[in-house]
């Protein structure tokens, strides 16, 4: 997950060879497109990335370190970054892969027309809302309050995909069993909801991270676990390989890891990898179950 990290346009990459290795998985700090060239052709089973957004501007972590996303050749310079990277990824999901691409409203179109191109139409799987409440309103339009995650599989209907259930149903009105359990009324008989709650729509309501959250590294633009979490059991399975190749600060990996699922990360910010690798180092891996 880009997390924080956002690539300076106007320079060469500085000196980067912090490295992480563990026995399922590991951090490369490192040019992305780079690194992605010394993987093997169908070798991941779900990528997640946070790439630069366009925005323009600099942000500044806790520490004061800057980082710009700022793009001297317009949308023409920022589609050719991500296209590149894009195309790579494509080379290295297997045909049970997906990919979650995580941008923002003003650029979504951009992104979805090249996945289109790289990925084809016919493995669009969904554009999800990530919605959440956070900062101030507009006095000028409605409050600008989600983000945009496009999924692609490699070969739709040869994808892995697990449906999630969470929430509760909408009952009233409904009549009761004599266990007290709501059911609806049809022409063959009663239909009862599924006892694990209503599965997961494309509109997903996870709170931002607070400033005081526990989960907070310092990074501006983190994720927030739960998000993740979501991911990744989504669309991967106890063992599969989850790669993240702008993982920030690493929450993709810590997650991946807790999981029980193979982890592989990269950014080219020192800064980065050095607190993804005092993240993962924390986590005990849990195997999902079910």
């Amino acid at each position: 997950m880009k997390d924080a990290k956002v690539v300076k346009r106007d320079s060469a990459r500085s000196d980067c060879s912090s490295a992480h290795q563990e026995a399922d998985g590991r951090i490369v700090c490192a040019d992305n497109l780079s690194m992605m060239a010394t993987i093997a052709d169908a070798s991941i089973d779900l990528v997640y990335i946070d790439p630069p957004f366009m925005t323009n501007t600099t942000r500044v972590s806790a520490n004061g370190q800057n980082y710009e996303d700022r793009w001297r050749g317009g949308v023409d310079e920022y589609r050719a970054f991500l296209q590149s990277r894009l195309t790579e990824i494509h080379r290295l999901l297997k045909t049970s892969g997906s990919v979650y691409v995580h941008i923002d409203p003003r650029v979504s179109h951009h992104v979805r027309l090249m996945l289109d191109e790289i990925f084809g139409v016919g493995n669009f799987l969904n554009e999800v809302i990530w919605s959440y409440r956070t900062g101030g309103v507009s006095t000028k339009w409605f409050g600008r309050k989600h983000d945009t995650i496009l999924v692609y599989a490699k070969s739709a209907g040869s994808h892995t995909f697990n449906v999630r259930r969470e929430g509760a149903y909408r009952t009233d009105g409904l009549k009761l069993d004599e266990e007290g359990r709501p059911f609806k009324q049809t022409k063959k008989g009663r239909l009862f909801f599924n006892a694990d709650g209503p599965a997961l729509t494309d509109v997903w309501e996870i709170p931002f991270l607070s400033t005081v959250s526990l989960e907070r590294t310092g990074y501006p633009t983190q994720k927030p676990e739960a998000l993740l979490g979501r991911i990744i059991q989504a669309s991967s399975l106890p063992g599969d390989l989850v790669a993240d190749f702008f993982c920030g600060s690493g929450t993709t990996l810590a997650v991946a890891k807790r999981m029980g699922r193979k982890w592989l990360g990269c950014d080219e910010s020192e800064e980065a990898v050095k607190i993804a690798v005092g993240r993962v180092g924390q986590v005990k891996t849990k195997v999902e179950l079910g």
